[in-house]
């Protein structure tokens, strides 16, 4: 990867700008100042380590709104992918596409697969400030997450 610098807890988000499911732009600034930010990057829909992840954040999602938490998953699936991910579990969040992955290499969410680069299952929380307060490979639960907030 081009990255030699790593991401890490208190580095201001890098700037994105994804469209969800509807086709409808995200913008990370569209937040700042208003509401912190979930980013869950995971590397495709409907597959059962991504939908367990995906789900536990469903049913722990007035915890996160309680925190005035915007929820988003991203990975690389097109609308019709994303919208059939969301109807099949029922996801109070948006899924956005990250379709060349150009997101999610900038938030270091990338691993190899077989010389591949693949979404790499990541964990991000944002304060409304822009500051990354929460950066996690892997499956951290929602109390962990949660926990960066206090």
């Amino acid at each position: 990867m081009q990255n030699t610098t790593s991401l890490q807890v208190g580095d201001l988000a890098p700037e994105f700008i994804l469209k969800n499911q509807a086709g409808k732009e995200i913008a990370l600034k569209d937040f700042l100042n208003k509401q912190n930010i979930l980013l869950i990057f995971y590397p495709g829909d409907s597959t059962p380590g991504c939908t367990i992840q995906l789900c536990a954040i469903r049913n722990d999602f007035k915890k996160f709104q309680d925190q005035n938490i915007a929820v988003f998953g991203i990975n690389h699936a097109d609308e019709a992918s994303h919208q059939n991910f969301i109807d099949k579990n029922q996801f109070p969040f948006d899924l956005l596409i990250d379709v060349d992955k150009e997101v999610s290499k900038k938030y270091q969410a990338i691993k190899l697969f077989f010389g591949k680069p693949i979404i790499a299952r990541t964990v991000v929380l944002i304060n409304k400030a822009g500051k990354i307060i929460f950066l996690k490979k892997g499956t951290p639960s929602d109390a962990e997450i949660l926990s960066a907030l206090k």
